[in-house]
């Protein structure tokens, strides 16, 4: 596994325009970005059409068309690399939707999320169009779901990627959840 360090150079080097960094950074985070595409598709239903490899693929080319310059570092990389995986898979999903739109919303409990049950794409729309909210009223709850959740980060490596301390990340964490229970309509946890 790459060094944190390994990679911030890279990234640097990328900035700098360096033609190999590119490279370079690939071949040291791909491995990386298939166990978090791996986590994501774990949640998905058993019978997605995306693949891993193809959600890998999409995200680091996303990551390089669109905002390789503002990729600080590690935490960072990846951090961004969740929500791009996160995008891909519901828009994904939307185009699945589109074929066929049922009618009204429905309920959805946070902790069917959170657990190892696939969500249905209903389900996984619904999710997105809380977190868009939670976005609208505290944009760093929203970038916290994405981080931990949706990205595997750990407290430690959302609190570097935000600048926050560690506790201000839990006390967030908890209120995030808390916040789009209660927007899913389902019990507190």
């Amino acid at each position: 596994m790459p060094t944190a360090g390994e990679i911030t150079t890279l990234l640097a080097a990328l900035r700098r325009g360096d033609p190999h960094a590119e490279e370079n950074l690939v071949s040291l985070v791909y491995d990386e970005l298939h166990s978090l595409a791996m986590r994501y598709m774990r949640k998905e239903r058993s019978d997605h059409t995306l693949q891993p490899t193809a959600l890998v693929h999409e995200t680091y080319l996303r990551l390089m068309r669109q905002q390789p310059g503002d990729l600080n570092d590690r935490a960072h990389f990846f951090a961004t690399a969740a929500t791009v995986m996160r995008r891909i898979l519901v828009d994904h999903a939307r185009q699945r939707d589109s074929a066929k739109r049922g009618g009204g919303k429905q309920k959805v409990e946070l902790q069917d999320f959170l657990s190892s049950t696939p969500p249905r794409i209903e389900q996984l729309l619904i999710l997105d169009e809380a977190l868009t909210r939670l976005s609208e009223w505290d944009p760093r709850q929203a970038r916290l779901v994405e981080m931990i959740y949706f990205g595997g980060l750990t407290e430690e490596e959302a609190a570097a990627v935000l600048d926050v301390s560690v506790r201000t990340v839990r006390r967030d964490w908890q209120a995030a959840r808390a916040w789009l229970q209660a927007q899913l309509g389902g019990k507190p946890e």
